[in-house]
């Protein structure tokens, strides 16, 4: 039995395994647990282990990489098209072994502990953000169900609140004010631990060569720096800046007409997380960088001055960004304000 390529569907607690040879016919099916599924592998002569790029394959990449295994990690997506009819884990397994054997198939590249303690950090920070967000527009609508109208924006509403809380209060009960109260302490403990990991960002972003690169970048801070590396580490996966864009869902769809290609909006594909932080950070910085008199400042003002709506102007910038940011990985510089900025 000569296993050239071992496609494994992951599952929680039982794995579905297909190995196939030289020809791509299957020599073995296998179900096994987690542990077994590691004791399996490391038993077996050095060949391709493929696994779509899912929670827990970046840990059993690693160990399988250690093993002297090559490890192919594929997105879901291009995976569907191999699996057969009467979808079950057997066929799934042995659809990612075909994937993994084709020349074009794309691979994720193996996250190390670091980065994935990173990503962690931030789907925390984000589920923080959306909790406080969630708890701000709960307790503006119990204020305004009592007649209590606070202007736009966190800020204002924290001091509204306080200064309500703080004196006498003819509108909302005892048990009403009693409430808003701990919906506030509540809010005060949300923001502690979100500047907690502000804090940690900061210190990750001053101790790593690379996020110091990124950050030297206008529109990108501390949070799209760590993102970005924890996501794409050196960028070394994307031959091209474009491949990070079109990763990111920042490169605008395209289609032909009577022979003329037409552009649609941008395919939000990839990292939502990353795109949305790029972008946020392409607001923030559009307003001083449009005014400067730099290659990058001229290619905006020559946008706005055509017409382009603000929303498009904003997401080209952030398109911008990602390959500056794909330049500063692969050539380890940082970014020079006077390099001409291809329109």
């Amino acid at each position: 039995m000569n296993i050239m390529i071992l496609g494994i569907d992951l599952g929680k607690s039982s794995c579905s395994v297909v190995g196939v040879d030289a020809t791509g016919a299957v020599v073995t099916r296998r179900t096994l647990r987690r542990q077994t599924l590691i004791d399996y592998v490391a038993k077996l002569p050095v060949c391709v282990v493929a696994m779509e790029a899912c929670c827990g394959a970046h840990h059993l990449g690693r160990l399988f990489a250690r093993q002297g295994h090559e490890v192919r990690l594929m997105s879901p997506e291009y995976v569907r098209p191999y699996i057969k009819a009467q979808k079950n884990d057997d066929r799934d397994a042995e659809g990612i072994a075909e994937a993994a054997s084709r020349p074009t198939m794309r691979f994720v590249d193996l996250k190390s502990e670091e980065q994935l303690d990173i990503q962690t950090l931030h789907r925390v920070r984000s589920r923080l953000v959306t909790e406080r967000t969630t708890l701000i527009n709960q307790l503006r609508a119990i204020l305004l169900e009592r007649g209590v109208i606070f202007p736009v924006g966190r800020r204002k509403l924290e001091l509204g609140v306080d200064d309500m809380l703080a004196g006498s209060n003819e509108v909302l009960s005892s048990r009403l004010c009693q409430l808003v109260g701990e919906l506030r302490a509540e809010w005060n403990e949300l923001d502690t631990k979100i500047a907690a990991l502000n804090t940690e960002f900061i210190q990750l972003a001053r101790d790593d060569a690379a996020m110091r690169r990124l950050t030297s970048i206008p529109g990108i801070g501390v949070l799209n720096a760590t993102a970005l590396v924890a996501a794409v580490g050196d960028a070394s996966s994307f031959t091209k800046a474009r491949d990070l864009g079109a990763w990111l869902g920042l490169v605008p769809r395209q289609y032909s007409t009577g022979g003329k290609p037409r552009l649609l909006g941008i395919s939000k594909r990839g990292n939502t997380y990353l795109r949305t932080l790029l972008i946020h950070g392409a607001r923030a910085a559009l307003p001083s960088l449009s005014t400067s008199d730099t290659p990058l400042g001229r290619w905006l003002k020559a946008m706005i001055e055509r017409g382009v709506h603000r929303n498009a102007v904003i997401v080209a910038l952030a398109n911008k960004l990602a390959r500056i940011a794909w330049a500063a990985l692969r050539k380890e510089t940082a970014f020079d304000r006077s390099y001409p900025i291809a329109a």
